[in-house]
Protein backbone atom coordinates (compact mmCIF):
# COMPACT_ATOMS: atom_id res chain seq x y z
CA UNK A 1 0.00 0.00 0.00
CA UNK A 2 1.42 3.47 -0.90
CA UNK A 3 1.33 6.64 1.07
CA UNK A 4 -1.10 8.24 -0.37
CA UNK A 5 -3.67 5.27 0.27
CA UNK A 6 -2.49 5.13 4.06
CA UNK A 7 -3.19 9.11 4.14
CA UNK A 8 -6.56 8.63 3.19
CA UNK A 9 -7.59 5.44 5.32
CA UNK A 10 -6.08 7.50 7.66
CA UNK A 11 -8.21 10.57 6.73
CA UNK A 12 -11.28 8.26 6.79
CA UNK A 13 -10.68 6.94 9.88
CA UNK A 14 -9.84 10.23 11.50
CA UNK A 15 -13.42 11.51 10.08
CA UNK A 16 -15.26 8.76 11.07
CA UNK A 17 -14.33 8.83 14.64
CA UNK A 18 -15.38 12.85 14.43
CA UNK A 19 -18.28 11.94 13.73
CA UNK A 20 -19.06 9.59 15.99
CA UNK A 21 -18.11 11.50 18.87
CA UNK A 22 -20.11 14.54 17.82
CA UNK A 23 -23.11 12.36 17.63
CA UNK A 24 -22.34 10.82 20.76
CA UNK A 25 -21.96 14.34 22.53
CA UNK A 26 -25.50 15.04 20.63
CA UNK A 27 -27.18 12.06 22.20
CA UNK A 28 -25.82 12.54 25.82
CA UNK A 29 -27.24 16.26 25.37
CA UNK A 30 -30.53 14.74 24.32
CA UNK A 31 -30.81 11.70 26.64
CA UNK A 32 -29.32 13.23 29.70
CA UNK A 33 -31.15 12.85 33.07
CA UNK A 34 -30.55 15.63 35.49
CA UNK A 35 -30.19 14.16 38.85
CA UNK A 36 -30.91 16.16 41.95
CA UNK A 37 -27.49 16.54 44.25
CA UNK A 38 -29.60 16.55 47.16
CA UNK A 39 -30.02 12.89 46.84
CA UNK A 40 -26.58 11.39 47.40
CA UNK A 41 -26.25 13.80 50.37
CA UNK A 42 -29.52 12.65 51.94
CA UNK A 43 -28.44 8.72 51.37
CA UNK A 44 -25.38 9.54 53.05
CA UNK A 45 -27.40 10.72 56.03
CA UNK A 46 -29.47 7.49 55.96
CA UNK A 47 -27.89 4.19 58.01
CA UNK A 48 -28.21 2.00 54.52
CA UNK A 49 -29.65 -1.12 56.33
CA UNK A 50 -31.76 -1.31 52.89
CA UNK A 51 -34.58 -3.21 55.38
CA UNK A 52 -37.53 -1.98 53.62
CA UNK A 53 -38.97 -0.78 56.63
CA UNK A 54 -39.79 3.03 54.92
CA UNK A 55 -41.83 1.47 52.16
CA UNK A 56 -38.85 1.65 49.60
CA UNK A 57 -37.02 -1.55 48.74
CA UNK A 58 -33.47 0.43 49.73
CA UNK A 59 -32.27 3.73 51.26
CA UNK A 60 -31.28 5.35 47.49
CA UNK A 61 -35.21 4.74 46.48
CA UNK A 62 -35.82 6.30 50.02
CA UNK A 63 -33.62 8.71 49.26
CA UNK A 64 -35.00 9.98 45.64
CA UNK A 65 -38.63 9.70 46.89
CA UNK A 66 -37.46 12.53 49.88
CA UNK A 67 -36.23 14.78 47.32
CA UNK A 68 -39.13 14.42 45.46
CA UNK A 69 -41.42 15.16 48.14
CA UNK A 70 -43.53 11.51 48.13
CA UNK A 71 -42.38 10.74 51.73
CA UNK A 72 -41.15 12.47 55.29
CA UNK A 73 -37.76 11.65 56.26
CA UNK A 74 -39.47 10.28 59.61
CA UNK A 75 -40.33 7.27 57.99
CA UNK A 76 -37.07 5.96 57.46
CA UNK A 77 -37.82 4.31 61.67
CA UNK A 78 -33.88 2.39 61.49
CA UNK A 79 -32.17 6.14 61.56
CA UNK A 80 -30.98 7.93 64.31
CA UNK A 81 -33.34 11.19 65.77
CA UNK A 82 -30.23 13.17 64.57
CA UNK A 83 -29.99 11.59 61.12
CA UNK A 84 -33.66 12.51 60.51
CA UNK A 85 -33.53 16.01 61.54
CA UNK A 86 -30.55 16.62 59.71
CA UNK A 87 -32.66 15.35 56.35
CA UNK A 88 -35.10 17.24 56.98
CA UNK A 89 -33.13 20.70 57.34
CA UNK A 90 -31.22 19.45 54.38
CA UNK A 91 -34.64 19.57 52.51
CA UNK A 92 -36.27 22.35 54.02
CA UNK A 93 -39.59 19.80 55.39
CA UNK A 94 -40.82 18.77 58.41
CA UNK A 95 -39.53 15.72 59.69
CA UNK A 96 -43.04 14.12 59.77
CA UNK A 97 -43.78 11.25 62.56
CA UNK A 98 -43.94 7.74 61.60
CA UNK A 99 -45.42 4.68 64.08
CA UNK A 100 -42.69 1.78 64.34
CA UNK A 101 -43.28 -1.14 63.14
CA UNK A 102 -41.96 -4.38 63.91
CA UNK A 103 -42.04 -8.31 64.02
CA UNK A 104 -45.03 -9.39 66.19
CA UNK A 105 -45.22 -13.61 66.95
CA UNK A 106 -48.27 -14.93 67.30
CA UNK A 107 -47.06 -17.71 69.66
CA UNK A 108 -46.08 -17.96 73.30
CA UNK A 109 -45.74 -21.67 73.62
CA UNK A 110 -42.52 -22.47 74.47
CA UNK A 111 -41.48 -25.77 75.82
CA UNK A 112 -42.51 -25.18 79.11
CA UNK A 113 -45.96 -25.00 78.38
CA UNK A 114 -46.51 -26.84 74.79
CA UNK A 115 -46.27 -30.44 74.56
CA UNK A 116 -43.84 -32.26 72.44
CA UNK A 117 -45.78 -35.12 70.86
CA UNK A 118 -42.77 -36.63 68.83
CA UNK A 119 -39.52 -36.12 68.77
CA UNK A 120 -37.88 -34.89 65.86
CA UNK A 121 -34.86 -36.02 64.71
CA UNK A 122 -33.41 -34.47 61.31
CA UNK A 123 -32.14 -31.18 59.83
CA UNK A 124 -32.48 -28.81 62.86
CA UNK A 125 -34.08 -26.31 60.99
CA UNK A 126 -38.47 -25.31 61.24
CA UNK A 127 -39.10 -25.75 57.63
CA UNK A 128 -37.61 -28.94 57.78
CA UNK A 129 -38.95 -30.07 60.48
CA UNK A 130 -42.12 -28.88 59.40
CA UNK A 131 -42.07 -31.34 56.42
CA UNK A 132 -42.64 -34.10 59.16
CA UNK A 133 -45.67 -34.37 60.11
CA UNK A 134 -45.76 -30.74 61.30
CA UNK A 135 -42.87 -30.79 63.46
CA UNK A 136 -44.26 -32.99 66.58
CA UNK A 137 -45.67 -30.59 68.70
CA UNK A 138 -49.24 -31.16 69.54
CA UNK A 139 -50.78 -27.96 68.64
CA UNK A 140 -49.64 -27.59 65.11
CA UNK A 141 -50.21 -24.10 64.93
CA UNK A 142 -46.99 -23.50 67.15
CA UNK A 143 -43.79 -22.39 66.93
CA UNK A 144 -41.26 -25.13 66.62
CA UNK A 145 -38.54 -23.52 68.32
CA UNK A 146 -35.05 -24.28 66.01
CA UNK A 147 -34.66 -20.65 65.04
CA UNK A 148 -35.33 -20.46 61.78
CA UNK A 149 -36.30 -16.29 62.56
CA UNK A 150 -33.18 -16.16 64.91
CA UNK A 151 -30.56 -17.21 61.97
CA UNK A 152 -32.08 -15.17 58.79
CA UNK A 153 -32.38 -11.93 60.84
CA UNK A 154 -29.48 -9.77 60.01
CA UNK A 155 -30.01 -7.21 62.23
CA UNK A 156 -29.97 -9.16 65.28
CA UNK A 157 -33.02 -8.46 66.58
CA UNK A 158 -34.62 -12.24 67.29
CA UNK A 159 -32.87 -14.44 70.16
CA UNK A 160 -34.12 -17.61 71.22
CA UNK A 161 -35.50 -17.63 74.68
CA UNK A 162 -34.51 -20.82 77.19
CA UNK A 163 -37.71 -22.05 76.12
CA UNK A 164 -37.16 -22.10 72.48
CA UNK A 165 -39.58 -18.90 71.76
CA UNK A 166 -38.22 -16.43 69.83
CA UNK A 167 -37.78 -13.12 71.14
CA UNK A 168 -37.93 -9.90 69.40
CA UNK A 169 -36.06 -6.70 70.22
CA UNK A 170 -38.16 -3.69 69.30
CA UNK A 171 -35.11 -1.43 69.48
CA UNK A 172 -33.51 -3.90 66.96
CA UNK A 173 -35.69 -4.77 64.71
CA UNK A 174 -36.37 -3.22 61.04
CA UNK A 175 -39.84 -4.71 60.29
CA UNK A 176 -37.97 -6.43 57.00
CA UNK A 177 -39.99 -8.93 57.27
CA UNK A 178 -37.39 -11.85 56.63
CA UNK A 179 -38.81 -13.93 59.69
CA UNK A 180 -42.41 -13.51 57.99
CA UNK A 181 -40.71 -14.97 55.11
CA UNK A 182 -39.36 -18.07 56.63
CA UNK A 183 -41.44 -18.95 59.51
CA UNK A 184 -43.15 -22.59 58.18
CA UNK A 185 -46.32 -21.64 60.24
CA UNK A 186 -46.63 -17.81 59.15
CA UNK A 187 -46.26 -16.75 63.09
CA UNK A 188 -44.99 -13.70 62.51
CA UNK A 189 -46.45 -10.31 61.20
CA UNK A 190 -45.24 -6.99 60.90
CA UNK A 191 -47.21 -4.81 62.96
CA UNK A 192 -47.44 -1.02 64.09
CA UNK A 193 -46.13 -0.79 67.80
CA UNK A 194 -49.30 1.39 68.57
CA UNK A 195 -51.12 -2.06 68.07
CA UNK A 196 -50.86 -2.90 72.00
CA UNK A 197 -53.82 -5.52 72.11
CA UNK A 198 -52.59 -8.48 70.99
CA UNK A 199 -53.44 -12.40 70.37
CA UNK A 200 -50.27 -13.93 71.03
CA UNK A 201 -51.56 -17.92 69.43
CA UNK A 202 -52.90 -19.42 66.43
CA UNK A 203 -54.81 -21.96 67.70
CA UNK A 204 -57.80 -23.73 66.37
CA UNK A 205 -58.61 -26.22 68.80
CA UNK A 206 -60.83 -24.98 71.56
CA UNK A 207 -61.65 -25.79 75.07
CA UNK A 208 -59.49 -28.17 76.92
CA UNK A 209 -58.24 -29.55 73.93
CA UNK A 210 -56.64 -26.18 73.32
CA UNK A 211 -55.44 -26.30 76.75
CA UNK A 212 -54.02 -30.23 77.13
CA UNK A 213 -51.23 -29.05 74.16
CA UNK A 214 -50.93 -25.76 75.38
CA UNK A 215 -51.49 -24.27 79.06
CA UNK A 216 -51.25 -20.69 77.20
CA UNK A 217 -53.18 -20.95 73.92
CA UNK A 218 -56.44 -19.27 73.16
CA UNK A 219 -59.39 -21.64 74.09
CA UNK A 220 -62.12 -19.74 72.14
CA UNK A 221 -64.08 -18.99 75.25
CA UNK A 222 -64.75 -15.76 74.03
CA UNK A 223 -64.70 -13.78 77.62
CA UNK A 224 -61.84 -10.86 75.66
CA UNK A 225 -65.13 -9.92 73.18
CA UNK A 226 -67.52 -9.78 75.43
CA UNK A 227 -65.32 -7.76 77.29
CA UNK A 228 -64.25 -5.39 74.62
CA UNK A 229 -66.45 -2.68 72.96
CA UNK A 230 -68.47 -4.02 70.18
CA UNK A 231 -66.67 -4.97 67.19
CA UNK A 232 -63.28 -4.90 68.46
CA UNK A 233 -63.02 -8.57 68.76
CA UNK A 234 -64.34 -11.23 66.71
CA UNK A 235 -64.57 -15.24 67.02
CA UNK A 236 -63.19 -16.89 64.89
CA UNK A 237 -62.37 -20.89 64.44
CA UNK A 238 -62.29 -20.82 68.06
CA UNK A 239 -59.58 -17.94 67.85
CA UNK A 240 -60.14 -14.50 68.68
CA UNK A 241 -59.59 -12.13 66.30
CA UNK A 242 -58.59 -8.61 67.01
CA UNK A 243 -59.88 -5.61 64.20
CA UNK A 244 -57.31 -2.66 63.97
CA UNK A 245 -59.65 -0.55 62.48
CA UNK A 246 -61.00 0.08 65.90
CA UNK A 247 -57.18 0.17 67.16
CA UNK A 248 -58.12 3.41 69.35
CA UNK A 249 -61.30 1.56 71.17
CA UNK A 250 -58.66 -1.16 72.69
CA UNK A 251 -57.78 -1.16 76.04
CA UNK A 252 -56.10 -3.11 79.00
CA UNK A 253 -59.30 -4.24 80.25
CA UNK A 254 -60.36 -6.47 77.52
CA UNK A 255 -57.56 -8.77 78.47
CA UNK A 256 -58.28 -9.42 82.38
CA UNK A 257 -60.54 -12.58 82.14
CA UNK A 258 -58.72 -14.27 80.00
CA UNK A 259 -57.86 -17.42 81.55
CA UNK A 260 -54.67 -18.55 80.02
CA UNK A 261 -53.23 -15.03 79.02
CA UNK A 262 -53.56 -15.95 75.54
CA UNK A 263 -54.48 -12.38 74.51
CA UNK A 264 -51.88 -9.61 75.95
CA UNK A 265 -51.37 -5.93 76.21
CA UNK A 266 -48.27 -5.23 74.98
CA UNK A 267 -45.95 -1.83 76.44
CA UNK A 268 -42.59 -1.04 76.94
CA UNK A 269 -41.59 -3.66 79.64
CA UNK A 270 -43.29 -6.48 77.69
CA UNK A 271 -46.59 -8.85 77.45
CA UNK A 272 -48.67 -8.04 80.23
CA UNK A 273 -51.60 -10.89 81.23
CA UNK A 274 -54.77 -10.13 82.72
CA UNK A 275 -55.11 -10.89 86.37
CA UNK A 276 -57.23 -14.10 85.53
CA UNK A 277 -54.36 -15.75 83.51
CA UNK A 278 -53.00 -18.97 85.33
CA UNK A 279 -49.38 -18.14 86.73
CA UNK A 280 -46.79 -20.53 84.35
CA UNK A 281 -44.54 -22.01 86.91
CA UNK A 282 -42.75 -24.63 85.15
CA UNK A 283 -39.37 -23.48 83.89
CA UNK A 284 -38.44 -26.72 81.79
CA UNK A 285 -39.53 -28.38 79.11
CA UNK A 286 -42.95 -30.53 79.32
CA UNK A 287 -41.75 -34.11 78.84
CA UNK A 288 -42.17 -35.45 75.72
CA UNK A 289 -45.93 -37.58 75.65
Amino acid sequence: MDAGSILTAASAMAGLGIILSLILALANKKLYVFEDPRIDEVDELLPQANCGACGYPGCRAFSEALVEGKTAPAKCTVGSPESIDQIATLLGVDAGGADKRIAYLACAGGSNVARQRASYDGVKTCQAANLVAGGGKGCTWGCLGLADCERVCDFDAIHMDENSLPVVDAEKCTACGDCVEICPKALFSIQPMSYKLWVACKNLMANEAAEDECEVACTGCGRCAIDAPEGVINMIDNLAVINYNMNEKTNINIIQRCPTGAIVWRDKKGDVKGQNAKKIIRKSAIPLG
